[in-house]
């Protein structure tokens, strides 16, 4: 359905030739632009939703934009890889959060996604914008979640108050929160209060005690390591010790004899094996089952991915941001690498993070963790074989600016990047809670 109907006089479409001087064609921003996102984390630091954003060639790195064909190209790239007509919505419950300005209110492009997955971030002068009404009506009743932005209050119109479903609070303004916390005690409808962009654990944690749920970006990252040699937990040793088996080649017997020996380890990995993400044709019941069907590469892969879950104490959103990386870096690397590389990219992508993962400092992590020489220099110094794709994968996650030159030194256009990232997001859907244990 298009929202012609609504458009007001004055404002034109995107792709209607009278756009604002300067300004790329719709067709220019989705060929040239990148997605950026921000995770939505809950009080158990887990990932619940993502802050979208397109970033054409142009905009400023961080900065949120809501024109209309910024939007226009957004949703064209999510719809494509997040909810395909063949397949539906690929992410679940998960929840995405868009800047939106009045003028993309308007675009069909905004019925391409599940309308009760999707909340629009919008200003309170958008949003008390009385030529707004219809369309913010329309919009609230098709589903859509709206997020108050910049504001203080909620609006005293109770038809628009009622149209608000989150609100964008500082994560240190205590007042504006129990002030909100108040105004819905006294019978307002209630609305979900959302941190924006929290830099630390001290503002996270504060979040949590008012429960209050927090946006954080790819600079966000776990205290600092560990130095200690004995710092890894008995059940990640315990992986590195059949890691290191797979490397020396040794009998499956006698990896599948020490396996035995942490029976919540073996349930782990043939719950993984068997889970989607995988998606063996057959039900795999036994590590020499597995190993019969595929050999000891995608066995090592998958026991990488358990010790990079294997800290207890990790936070559930460092896991998913390291399955994340490893993915990405795994598409990225696919037609420019022999397939036989594609377990050494993601482990390259997903150990560039285990220090954070696992509370060690790297190189105590490297002299117990026994890995290629090319898996080294992309993890210490983003250098060799696998270090330019995972450099990518950091800058994507950064939101610096550095994505497209990075990109194009590998020969990859804007397209194929934006793929890999949201291919990796849903492939993390499946990957992440089984490889967690949950």
């Amino acid at each position: 359905m298009r929202f012609d109907f609504f458009r007001r006089s004055g404002a034109s479409s995107a792709g209607d030739g009278d756009s604002m001087p300067g300004a790329l064609s719709q067709s220019e921003a989705g060929a040239n632009g990148h997605v950026a996102y921000e995770m939505l984390l809950d009080g158990q630091r887990r990932v619940i939703g993502y802050r979208m954003a397109w970033r054409g060639p142009g905009d400023q790195p961080g900065t949120r934009t809501a024109a209309a064909a910024g939007v226009k190209a957004l949703m064209d790239v999510l719809a494509l890889h997040l909810n395909p007509e063949s397949a539906g919505w690929l992410l679940g419950p998960q929840v995405l959060f868009v800047d939106v300005s009045v003028d993309a209110l308007f675009q069909s492009e905004l019925q391409s996604l599940p309308a009760s997955n999707v909340v629009l971030c919008m200003g309170p002068d958008d949003l008390l914008d009385g030529d707004m009404r219809s369309i913010l009506l329309f919009l609230r009743e098709q589903g859509f979640g709206f997020m108050l932005c910049g504001a203080k209050t909620l609006p005293e119109d109770p038809e628009l108050r009622a149209i608000v479903t989150h609100v964008e609070v500082d994560a240190n303004d205590a007042d504006t929160v129990a002030r909100l916390r108040q105004e819905m005690l006294l019978g307002h409808p209630a609305v979900e209060l959302i941190a924006a962009r929290v830099q630390t654990w001290r503002e996270y944690d504060a979040c949590v005690a008012r429960r209050v749920n927090a946006f954080i970006d790819g600079t966000f990252g776990n205290p600092p390591v560990r130095e200690a040699e004995d710092a890894l937990q008995p059940e990640s040793l315990l992986i590195v010790q059949l890691m290191q088996m797979i490397q020396r080649n040794e009998d499956v017997r006698t990896i599948e004899a020490a396996l035995k020996h942490d029976a919540a380890l073996t349930y782990r990995l043939l719950r993984y094996i068997n889970s989607p993400s995988v998606g063996m044709a057959v039900e795999i019941h036994s590590l020499r089952h597995a190993v019969a069907m595929l050999g000891y590469s995608p066995l090592y892969r998958w026991l990488s991915l358990l010790l990079a879950t294997s800290n207890k104490a990790g936070s559930p959103f460092m896991m998913k941001k390291a399955i994340l990386r490893g993915r990405f870096v795994e598409l990225m690397g696919q037609g420019m690498l022999p397939a036989s590389e594609a377990d050494n990219l993601f482990v390259a992508g997903m150990f560039s993070l285990l220090d954070q993962l696992l509370g060690v400092s790297m190189e105590g992590v490297l002299r117990k963790v026994q890995l290629t020489e090319a898996v080294q220099q992309a993890i210490l110094s983003r250098g060799g074989l696998y270090g330019p794709f995972v450099a990518l994968a950091e800058a994507c996650e950064l939101d610096n600016g550095d994505a497209a030159r990075l990109s194009e030194a590998l020969f990859v256009s804007a397209a194929q990047v934006n793929a890999a990232q949201l291919t990796a997001l849903v492939w993390s859907q499946d990957a992440g809670p089984v490889a967690s244990g949950s």
